[in-house]
């Protein structure tokens, strides 16, 4: 019987603990939300100072970027495929809204 309580209560614990888990996961994605607010203005902005479309897609800037955070995944020992394809998705979105403002101001 004892088995069967402490299973109880160990699974009550893994609930607790998700619980907090999750509130952690949640503050983590209202920092993440509030940068990426930051790197749009930084985008408008870049949208507004390009000359033509080949500056805004800019593939030789991505890769740089993509090597960059490769290298600070690698660094503070995380996933770096996980960031690359997190960049690329982002970095992709980006660009699209940069040619938005670009077309606009041209």
């Amino acid at each position: 019987m004892a088995t069967i309580q402490g299973n109880d209560r160990d699974a009550q614990a893994d609930k607790e603990q998700l619980a907090a888990v999750r509130v952690a996961v949640d503050e983590v994605d209202e920092q993440i939300v509030t940068l990426i607010a930051r790197r749009e203005r930084l985008i408008k902005i870049a949208g507004t100072l390009k000359g033509d479309d080949a500056e805004v897609r800019a593939p030789d800037r991505v890769e740089k970027i993509i090597e960059h955070v490769r290298s600070a995944a690698v660094a503070k020992d995380i996933d770096p495929d996980i960031v690359e394809s997190t960049y690329r998705a982002m970095i992709s979105g980006f660009i699209e809204l940069e040619m938005r403002v670009h077309k606009d101001n041209s």
